[in-house]
């Protein structure tokens, strides 16, 4: 399958992509390479191979949910610049 400069200006239109006649050959042999090798790696025999998302067997390690004591109020409010009621005070930004 060969691309052309239509379908380049078109993926590049799809994505709202400027691209500058002189890259335009460049983009498009970039193109026909790409495709050229998804060729190649379609003739491999995957016949008996087991489809997979990683080469290795991964599973997720989690951590016991262990309860701590949290940061105590007034240490956590130490070094605010501005504090109200126990809580941090900031510059109001909606108005």
């Amino acid at each position: 399958m060969k691309v052309s400069k239509k379908d380049v200006e078109n993926v590049a239109v799809l994505s709202r992509l400027k691209i500058a006649d002189d890259k335009m050959d460049k983009y498009l042999e970039e193109f026909n390479n790409f495709l050229e090798y998804v060729d190649v790696l379609q003739k491999v025999d995957t016949e008996n191979v087991k489809p997979t998302a990683h080469v290795l067997p991964l599973q997720n390690v989690f951590r016991e949910d262990v309860i701590k004591p949290s940061l105590d109020r007034e240490k956590a409010l130490a070094n605010a610049p501005e504090k109200e009621n126990g809580y941090f005070k900031v510059p109001r930004i909606i108005e």
